[in-house]
């Protein structure tokens, strides 16, 4: 009896193991995640984003359209 419960505990710690990783195909296969990225900071406000998601004129740069067309026009 008590290899019984011994190995229902071995084979639910074994399932527990399986399941609770992610599968090759959850991960994501970009190394930009990896890879410290660039900040800028906003003229208008601020801000702090990456230099990727800023929006980039020749006088500076801004986190969004919106506060560009705030102090350029």
């Amino acid at each position: 009896m008590k290899y019984l419960i011994l190995l229902g505990l071995l084979f639910g710690v074994i399932m527990w193991f399986k399941f609770s990783r992610p599968s090759g195909s959850d991960r994501r296969s970009t190394g930009s995640a990896d890879q410290p990225q660039n900040m800028v900071r906003c003229a208008h406000c601020g801000l702090h984003l990456p230099e990727k998601e800023a929006v980039a004129s020749p006088q500076a740069t801004y986190c969004s359209a919106a506060h560009r067309d705030a102090v350029e026009n």
